[in-house]
């Protein structure tokens, strides 16, 4: 029941994954080159067909010392050879193309539903009910296996099938003996032996390697799940490489990695053993089927039932009919990857799908479009992610154009305060009346997105929108300039201190003119005097902006219009 269960999960799963996949303006496309790609096939199934026919031709040949007959077989033979090999790598080529495809069409499917629903956000370890962990390992190599697999496994089966049909039917014309022996005192014929032998002899072995290869699954899914978590160790590693110089985090550092990659050893060691037990019958049986069969066929041999060449072509077809059954045994290690795969995959798009908040959180906030172009905050009360209130932010009316402050101590909800006007944080209630317009977050932290100076100055709009003259008054104008004489990518970004990339995060405001800028703590590791003379600057490049800072203490270079307190007074008043 529950092999049973497991195979229909699978089979559900991977058909959703595959209409993705198949979907989209290139469904045509990907459909021709499948069915070109399956004929080719075909072709090579004839070709196995035909090696059939030439073992009895060829054998027949050698036991007659008939050297011109021998002779045109190896010509046939290299004919075949070259048949089979042509259609081989065109079949090949053309399946690399469909996985790209495929995997293209799959992974923009997947890249829709965890950044378009903000999935990517919700879904994070203490936010969501259901947190994905290592999507982007998801994304990258899962949706990479899961199409290499299905086009395999597919293009196989029915390969497959039509090759059992021919071979089966090569066989019983060529196994027509029947084979006479006697089990306790009892005569017994079996006619036409050979056939009904190769589906007992695989059935029994299939059985064997699945009770034996069961753990597998499990042991491929975590398999991933410890590699990605490695993986992203040492990305963080390297993304953090200044705070950990710095603060001499070497061994601590050093210390993570070895937890993560003695999760990795550990499971490895599992998927050892794992794999150990399901060998040591999956290995010495597929050295043993292309040999069996000639062992099988002796009886007719010796009875005189056949020539030595219809013993080779009758092995040669039990050969081809136990193997073609035996697919499920030579592919349960790939087979056990894609259910876990299929698994992690399809996971990935049912939670992505609809990002589920954690049961405690309420989500009541109501948002609305403001009629009058302002901002309006009425009752509102914020929650943590795991259901903790916030305390009650006052009631507030935002002109346009105006600078507001919101200011209050640490972990009182400035930030989430913020979140929420910017339309990202779900949980808590009240009413929040937004106007139309642009807004732009400038987030505590000041992170640095998109590849090269350019883009993370204009990111989220395309650099090739802005005048790159602009761009590069911009960037002087913020003490940016020597970045902008060194080469250009991911290098300009390397090594940039907190200062520059808050300098960095006023480039992008400036560019992008949004109608609402959102900072938070945006100029906070500038000096009184940059700081004074960067915000005013700020205030002239954008004097229809309306400004909400949070901050600790009042901002230098803009004067506030209305100031927000949140949290409670006394914790106010103790922080100051």
């Amino acid at each position: 029941m529950a092999g049973t269960a497991t195979f229909r999960a699978t089979l559900a799963r991977a058909t959703r994954l595959a209409r993705i996949a198949l979907a989209g303006p290139g469904i045509w496309r990907g459909l021709g080159i499948y069915a070109v790609v399956l004929g080719l096939s075909f072709v090579g199934v004839w070709v196995s067909v035909r090696l059939i026919a030439w073992n009895k031709a060829f054998y027949d040949a050698l036991e007659q010392l008939d050297a011109g007959a021998a002779l045109h077989q190896i010509a046939v033979f290299f004919g075949l050879v070259a048949l089979s090999a042509s259609c081989w790598l065109a079949a090949d080529w053309l399946k690399k193309k469909l996985l790209i495809l495929w995997r293209a069409q799959l992974t923009a499917r997947a890249l829709d539903l965890w950044i378009g629903n903000r999935a990517y956000w919700l879904m994070r370890p203490g936010f969501g009910a259901t947190p994905v962990e290592n999507p982007d390992q998801r994304v990258a190599e899962d949706c990479r296996l899961f199409v290499e697999r299905l086009i395999e496994f597919t293009l196989d089966l029915v390969s497959e099938v039509v090759s059992l049909v021919s071979y089966v039917t090569v066989l019983w014309s060529v196994a027509s003996f029947t084979l006479a022996l006697t089990l306790f005192g009892v005569g017994i014929e079996i006619p036409r032996y050979m056939v009904w032998l190769a589906p007992v002899y695989v059935v029994i072995a299939t059985a064997i390697t699945h009770a034996l290869g069961r753990p597998l699954k499990r042991q491929y899914f975590d398999r991933e799940r410890v590699e990605a978590d490695f993986r992203h160790a040492l990305v963080q590693l390297r993304d953090r490489a200044d705070a950990v110089a710095q603060s001499g985090g070497e061994a601590a550092e050093r210390h993570r990695l070895d937890i993560r990659f003695a999760a990795v050893a550990a499971n490895w060691s599992a998927l050892m053993r794992a794999e150990l037990v399901q060998g040591l019958f999956s290995r010495p049986y597929m050295q043993t089927v292309l040999r069996l069969p000639t062992i099988f066929a002796l009886p007719a041999y010796f009875a005189g039932a056949v020539t030595l060449g219809g013993l080779m072509q009758l092995s040669s077809a039990f050969s081809n009919v136990t193997t073609t059954l035996s697919w499920f045994i030579f592919e349960y290690k790939k087979l056990a990857q894609f259910v876990a795969v299929c698994e992690r995959l399809d996971g990935l798009f049912q939670a992505a799908a609809t990002p589920a908040p954690l049961p405690a959180a309420p989500r009541a906030i109501r948002r609305e479009v403001s009629a009058d172009g302002a901002l309006r905050l009425e009752g509102v009360q914020l929650a943590t992610p795991g259901g903790t209130w916030l305390d009650r932010v006052p009631d507030r009316v935002i002109r346009p154009g105006r600078v507001f402050l919101i200011t209050g101590a640490s972990g009182q909800g400035k930030t989430t305060l913020l979140a929420a006007i910017a339309g990202l944080w779900p949980w808590g209630q009240g009413r929040i009346e937004r106007p139309a317009g642009r807004f732009l977050f400038l987030p505590a932290g000041a992170p640095v997105l998109g590849d090269g100076l350019a883009a993370a100055a204009c990111h989220p709009e395309d650099p090739a929108r802005h005048d790159s003259a602009r761009i590069g008054a911009v960037l002087s104008r913020l003490g940016l300039a020597p970045r902008l004489a060194a080469p250009q990518g991911e290098a300009a970004l390397a090594g940039l201190s907190m200062g520059e990339r808050q300098r960095l995060g006023l480039a992008r405001a400036v560019l992008n003119r949004p109608d609402w800028l959102l900072m938070d703590e945006a100029t906070s590791a500038l000096d009184p005097a940059a700081e004074a003379d960067l915000l005013a600057w700020l205030r002239a490049e954008l004097p229809e902006t309306t400004l909400i800072i949070v901050a600790h203490r009042p901002p230098l270079g803009v004067t506030a219009d209305d100031v927000l307190r949140v949290g409670p007074p006394d914790t106010e008043r103790k922080s100051a």
